[in-house]
């Protein structure tokens, strides 16, 4: 279902919806935007959801995509990706870091942690240490695209800068455009990583294909075993590497579904993604945030 919206938030868009659950209280969903970072605020999941305004932006940056933030000893960490004003190559996407004494900003740009072209961080602790799933580009693979790799953070401000592979192209379904750099070289994309572990079950959410695609979907990939170091986890896409069977996909009541976070309460399990409803004009940004429950179970993951 839609998420509900206080009249100040009535006819904005909310890509990428990254939500978290604050030290005073409160839900705090970010999402992507061409001029800022914007954030909602709801004193309840399901609740209705208040535009706060922009949590952040910089002079001479624009498209700000996929926010993830993470608090660590009262500072909250923005990890985004952005490209200079006038710049017309998403390939120059870089993910960056701002922070804040508060998860509504203002957020204060800090620091480039990955180069270009890099986008979709989510950074995770495991085992007392942070890790960060991103994606990035391989030109020269037999699939060639965009894929989620894995890398080990020394701080929470730097990458040690050994990416590993997790999740890669497999599927035709993933093929966001045929012959893009070179004839007879179709690109694939997945993207939009969310890791979150249950006991030994580790699952790594992701996108596949693009948002205006009729195959644009949310799947996950599965490992298990008590390992902390997620570079050595050996996920694999569910139900297998062959198969085109979303978690998540267009329907009679909506389209361009995908690019999730997740939140867990009491047990319960929220993923919240973008879509259209069914019919709204797919060239325009009319994405907006939604929310459903879902379980995890033995490796496998059930919308409620």
């Amino acid at each position: 279902m839609k998420l509900r919206f206080a009249q100040n938030a009535q006819g904005k868009a909310q890509p990428d919806p990254y939500i978290i659950k604050a030290d005073d209280g409160f839900y705090y969903l970010y999402v992507s935007g061409v001029e800022n970072v914007g954030i909602y605020r709801s004193s309840s999941p399901e609740g209705e959801w208040e535009y706060r305004g922009a949590a952040f932006e910089e002079e001479g940056f624009c498209e700000y995509w996929a926010p993830c933030v993470v608090e660590e000893n009262g500072v909250y960490y923005m990890y985004y990706s952005s490209v200079p004003q006038g710049c017309d190559d998403m390939h120059e996407q870089a993910i960056k870091i701002a922070t804040s004494d508060r998860p509504d900003g203002k957020f204060v740009y800090r620091k480039t942690m990955i180069e270009p072209f890099s986008i979709d961080a989510h950074v995770v602790k495991s085992g007392g240490e942070y890790y960060i799933f991103y994606s990035c580009n391989d030109y020269e693979a037999e699939r060639a695209g965009t894929y989620i790799a894995v890398d080990k953070m020394l701080d929470l401000f730097t990458a040690e800068g050994n990416p590993v592979p997790v999740v890669l192209p497999t599927l035709d379904e993933e093929i966001f455009l045929r012959d893009r750099f070179r004839v007879g070289q179709n690109w694939h994309t997945i993207e939009g990583a969310f890791y979150f572990r249950k006991g030994d079950d580790h699952y790594l959410m992701y996108s596949g294909n693009c948002y205006q695609s009729q195959y644009y979907f949310i799947g996950y990939a599965y490992a298990h075993g008590a390992e902390n170091d997620l570079r050595r986890l050996q996920f694999r896409k569910m139900p297998d590497e062959c198969t085109y069977a979303p978690l998540l996909c267009r329907n009679r009541e909506e389209t361009g579904t995908g690019h999730n976070s997740v939140l867990e309460e009491n047990g319960v399990y929220y993923i919240v993604y973008h879509g259209r409803d069914a019919g709204a004009d797919e060239k325009t940004e009319t994405r907006t945030a939604r929310i459903k429950r879902f379980t995890a179970e033995g490796g496998v993951l059930k919308l409620s």
